[in-house]
């Protein structure tokens, strides 16, 4: 059997976004969902990463095609509900949307408080579409080429993974992100192991013999830990209403002058999104800077630029499809969100990687179409929940995140009915809070969590297969280069680089 093409996963898309349409319970499914992710984008603290932990405990049981629209309903809402905290109070409601308070805030500060929603709004529709056009095209051919890959290419793409994961969310120390995931590879280490099935790190403990859970653990080292800071941090607001006296923006004239950048931005997304565990925020940041150091008045970014506001917004909803692509095709999630979506997807019993379209080969054109409708419910939901979600926002968090704690212990015991997780995620949550004072990626560690099982099951696969050669994992030139790309990216951490090295070798024979 061989992966479907793109031409049938095309006419599969179309025909599954036109049978979306007629079922009335998708369609209630993806407004109701669409609603409580841009509420969870909206609310400081909150984000899609804790959005989508927590009902993916509630999918379980349904069935796929609802699952998924929840599922991505919450993932696309969440992701634009941020932009709206940002542009009225300054403070963002997703890591996603840092970058639009920059140029957001000041516009509401202007007056412009529509013209800002309403540019994000757009932006956040334009570049989840450009991302969904990438998945339903691209997703296929990344497929053939994971086909390829044998135990030391996976082995080697968990690793770098990490590396990359860990090197970006922590800029200023990038070892500790490294030490962050490399302690989540660790935790996956509990339990049975997938080849033997001999029992590892469990203390005695019967709990532990399953493993360690991954919804738990995000809520716990996402969610929690978010919470208790917010509670800390919390004080008055000065929301800004959205009803003003500047004339409403022409949008089709912005768009029409930036439609290369438009495509830039999105392409930026996409791309970043794909790199395993790197994701919307960075794509975001990435997309502002290009937009800034390309205007023709770079100086007044900052003040209130309309561009401001579209490049993150832009990025960060393209994100979405690019970081589904190496979770579908390779069962490497491009970014905190979509790992919680492998989680989901290994909940509904489906396996994750290059087979999955071969033996699901409905699943691509399926998710396509569910960010399809997603997109266009983002923009129906987004005009509609702008003005209550300013009264979300006027409420005290002191009222509200007990309301979100209750949430999370809900959906904890949910996961699988065990009191013992609850128990777990009280001790790991004390541990997300400590992470998060001392600078630790708490990404960095639910990624290596994620991949830790896969690195050690392909890492010893290699090696009973070639009798304990460890020239196994580097013999083969894709293996070669996932190898070279990992000892390049921390060799880079400590300030050695190809160039560097050249330069300093010729200083030395020059002398």
């Amino acid at each position: 059997m061989e992966a479907i093409s793109v031409l049938d996963n095309l006419k599969m898309f179309f025909v599954f976004s036109g049978s979306f349409l007629l079922s009335p319970l998708n369609l209630v499914l993806m407004f109701g969902s669409m609603v409580i992710g841009i509420l969870f984008g909206v609310l400081p603290g909150l984000s899609a990463t804790v959005a989508i932990a927590l009902f993916a405990s509630i999918t379980y049981g349904m069935a796929l095609d609802l699952a998924l629209t929840i599922l991505f309903g919450v993932y696309i809402g969440a992701i634009f509900g941020g932009s709206i905290s940002a542009i009225l109070i300054n403070i963002p409601g997703t890591g996603s949307a840092a970058a639009t308070c920059l140029d957001g805030h000041p516009l509401a500060l202007k007056g412009e408080t529509r013209n800002a929603n309403l540019l994000a709004r757009s932006s956040s529709v334009i570049g989840t579409l450009f991302g969904l056009a990438i998945f339903v095209l691209f997703t296929p051919m990344v497929t053939k080429l994971a086909l390829m890959f044998t135990s030391p290419e996976f082995f080697w793409l968990s690793i770098f993974g990490i590396l990359i994961c860990g090197s970006i969310s922590n800029a200023d120390v990038k070892v500790k992100g490294w030490i962050a995931g490399f302690i989540g590879l660790l935790l996956a280490l509990v339990g049975l192991d997938d080849i033997q099935g001999w029992t590892r790190l469990t203390f005695g403990i019967p709990d532990l013999m399953s493993g360690i859970p991954f919804v738990p653990m995000t809520i716990a080292f996402f969610g929690l830990p978010q919470i208790v800071k917010v509670m800390k941090s919390s004080g008055s607001r000065e929301v800004h209403s959205v009803k003003e006296e500047a004339p409403k923006v022409h949008l089709w004239p912005i768009l029409k002058r930036n439609i290369f950048n438009i495509f830039k931005w999105g392409g930026i997304g996409v791309g970043i999104g794909a790199v395993p565990g790197v994701g919307e925020n960075i794509a975001a940041w990435v997309a502002y800077d290009d937009a800034k150091r390309h205007h023709p008045d770079s100086k007044k970014f900052g003040t209130g630029v309309y561009e401001g506001v579209m490049a993150p917004e832009t990025a960060n909803n393209a994100a979405i499809g690019g970081a589904v692509i190496p979770l579908i095709s390779l069962g490497i999630p491009g970014s905190p969100p979509a790992a919680m979506l492998l989680g989901a997807l290994s909940m509904h019993g489906l396996k994750v990687g290059p087979l999955l379209s071969i033996e699901r080969p409905e699943i691509i054109p399926m998710i396509g179409s569910i960010i399809l409708w997603g997109t266009i419910f983002l923009f129906i939901c987004g005009l509609l929940v702008t003005r209550p979600m300013v009264a979300v926002l006027k409420i005290s968090p002191k009222i509200l995140m007990p309301i979100i704690t209750v949430l999370c212990v809900i959906g904890t015991f949910a996961y699988n009915n065990n009191p013992f997780h609850l128990t777990l995620v009280f001790v790991c949550a004390i541990a997300g809070y400590l992470f998060d004072k001392m600078q630790y990626s708490s990404g960095a560690l639910i990624l290596g969590l994620i991949l830790g099982n896969m690195a050690d099951s392909y890492f010893r696969r290699a090696l009973f297969i070639s009798d304990g050669n460890f020239l196994t994992l580097i013999n083969r030139p894709i293996a070669l280069v996932f190898f070279l790309a990992c000892v390049w990216t921390i060799a880079k951490q400590f300030g050695f680089s190809p160039a560097a090295i050249v330069k300093s070798f010729g200083k030395k024979k020059h002398s």
